[in-house]
């Protein structure tokens, strides 16, 4: 399983405890979240804007030229068409106005006549002449008539009301498909008669093939009731109903978006021709379109989303690495307040205690001299001088005297060092005067107390009262974990010429493996409930760092806990204030509990 707290800052489950039940909490992990989703919502609203207003403006262009595209095409191939179809009327007009109606009636005249048009413009496959009353009076080609006489309702009809007619595509002997045109010729004598003709239907499949550029396309010709006049790639044969829903005849070229029978979008151009029955129509997919024009969008959104992704990782690092800092800055701060409220506290006690010394010693030093003068009465009395009951009780008191003046003597001496000064000291004589305030408190407990010396210690230049309280907090913590009996072992050494080192080793239950990597933190206790506030660890790592020292711990659960002071002999410069971290050092250490490493 994927472990995230090594990814997690320091800050992130930080309490601020000094706060106190009855306050707000300041949260690090909150302001963390403030400045993230701010950030990234002022960052990523603009970009992600733009994006949307590019994409749509973009498809909408491509849509627009992809339509004007198609309706291009159209629009040009339906030139062509009309091209063809008023071509053939125009020559059948000039026949028609060109040759009399004895000589269009003369079959030679008429066959001559369709050899022209066959090889000036082609499509042509026979003529005729018919009369007034629907007779043919003369025919040309390869097709015989199968009647005299032509229905009224077929091309007649409408070419004498409207002066020209042309059919849908019909089918004629074989897999021939015939288009028939028709036009009226008025004479001047008030008659007139129709001179009809057959094309050949492949005529308008040529324009028409040339609009399909890609195996999707589509392009065909249908009449008015939707029915194929050209073949169609993907809607079926000729004579087959299209299965499109067409716009009305009866405007210019349009371009519609449609869906075709198996519910694919497809864009569709018709254009009506006018004078005939056909409209010209071309399919184009919709997807086909539009993938050329997501394949750049694709490319674009890949760019933005690596661009969203390098912001939101400089957003994450950089409020990361800013409230970190700011966490590390504060905890600096109430550290250093704590530290001087602390040294403060231990100012005033000492000042107290020496007070305190001083009264003491007034009354000390006459009930001494008034001891003694009884001592002496009792002396000069011989009588008195043999009872050796009260010569006993005598020398008690004096004994009690002594013992009081020896107390308040290292009251004095422990309380003029609680000011900071540089001095000549000896660490052992310093660690055994705190073990001799500290002996009935052991007694109590039933510590039995041992203190080592390893090779010639010399003295060396250092802040006495700092040292005191070091080694005065580790000592406290030690007896702390002891409640009913233990064994305290210091050891004071020189591993290297230039240092000291002083362990101290309790036997207590010890320290939980998270617990260890905390245990110089501000206000974090073991002993939360118990008494324990959380600055003498913390306290003391920072006069150890402040003298050019470091201190490391050790421990294991039931078995005890050793902290190990490093001083140097000589004393460095004064660190800058951010060159003392609140943080141990994470340098592994041996383990204290083998059978080298025991004292």
């Amino acid at each position: 399983m994927l472990n995230l707290s090594r990814f997690k800052p320091g800050f992130w489950d930080y309490q601020d405890i000094t706060a106190g039940p009855g306050r707000g909490h300041f949260s690090f992990r909150r302001r963390w979240l403030m400045i993230v989703g701010f950030t990234t919502v002022v960052t990523l609203t603009p970009l992600l804007v733009m994006a949307l207003v590019d994409y749509r403006l973009t498809r909408q262009a491509f849509e627009s030229e992809a339509r004007m595209g198609i309706s291009r095409m159209v629009s040009n191939t339906w030139r062509s068409i009309s091209f063809i179809i008023a071509q053939r009327r125009a020559a059948l007009q000039f026949v028609a106005r060109d040759n009399p109606p004895d000589r269009l009636n003369d079959p030679r005249r008429l066959a001559e006549i369709l050899g022209h048009l066959q090889s000036g413009m082609g499509g042509f496959l026979d003529l005729a002449v018919v009369d007034a009353d629907c007779a043919v009076k003369t025919y040309a080609g390869p097709y015989k008539p199968e009647k005299d006489a032509i229905d009224p309702d077929d091309c007649f009809s409408q070419a004498v009301a409207d002066g020209f007619f042309i059919s849908d595509v019909t089918h004629r002997q074989g897999d021939n498909h015939h288009i028939v045109v028709a036009i009226r010729h008025d004479l001047a004598d008030g008659t007139f008669f129709i001179l009809r003709a057959t094309l050949d239907a492949n005529l308008m499949d040529a324009p028409v093939g040339q609009l399909v550029q890609d195996d999707c396309d589509d392009a065909f010709l249908v009449n008015r009731r939707g029915i194929l006049q050209t073949p169609s790639r993907h809607f079926g044969k000729r004579f087959e109903k299209v299965p499109l829903n067409l716009p009305p005849a009866d405007g210019g070229t349009q371009v519609t978006r449609t869906v075709d029978a198996a519910g694919t979008a497809i864009l569709v151009g018709f254009a009506p021709i006018q004078g005939s029955p056909f409209a010209l129509i071309m399919v184009r997919p919709e997807s086909g379109i539009m993938d050329l024009w997501l394949r750049p969008r694709l490319r674009l959104i890949g760019f933005l989303i690596f661009s969203i992704v390098l912001i939101l990782g400089s957003i994450l690092g950089g409020a990361t690495l800013m409230v970190d800092r700011l966490h590390t800055a504060d905890r600096r701060r109430v550290q250093a307040l704590h530290q001087v409220e602390y040294a403060n506290k231990l100012a005033s006690i000492g000042r107290l205690a020496s007070g305190v010394a001083h009264e003491i010693n007034n009354p000390l030093a006459i009930i001494n001299q008034k001891t003694g003068l009884i001592k002496d009465l009792f002396t000069l009395n011989p009588a008195w001088g043999a009872n050796e009951k009260l010569m006993g009780l005598v020398d008690h008191v004096m004994a009690s005297v002594d013992r009081c003046a020896a107390i308040t003597r290292r009251l004095l001496d422990f309380s003029r060092h609680m000011e900071s000064s540089i001095e000549t000291v000896d660490i052992e004589t310093i660690i055994r005067q705190i073990l001799a305030f500290m002996e009935k408190d052991a007694e109590r407990r039933c510590i039995a107390i041992d203190v080592a010396v390893r090779g010639s210690v010399p003295p060396f230049e250092g802040d006495r009262g700092n040292l005191q309280q070091i080694f005065l907090n580790l000592i406290n913590n030690a007896f702390a974990a002891m409640e009913s009996g233990g064994r305290l072992e210091i050891a004071i050494g020189c591993p290297e010429p230039s240092q000291i080192r002083v362990t101290v080793t309790d036997t207590g239950p010890g320290i939980v493996e998270a617990d260890q990597k905390r245990i110089f933190e501000p206000f974090f206790s073991t002993r939360q409930g118990h008494g324990g506030t959380g600055l003498g660890l913390s306290v003391t790592y920072g006069m150890v760092s402040e003298m050019g020292g470091n201190i490391t711990v050790q421990s294991r659960l039931n078995e005890g806990t050793r902290f190990t002071v490093t001083l140097p002999l000589e004393r460095p410069r004064p660190p800058s204030a951010a060159a003392c971290a609140i943080e141990p050092s994470a340098r592994p250490a041996a383990d204290p509990f083998t059978e080298e490493n025991r004292t």
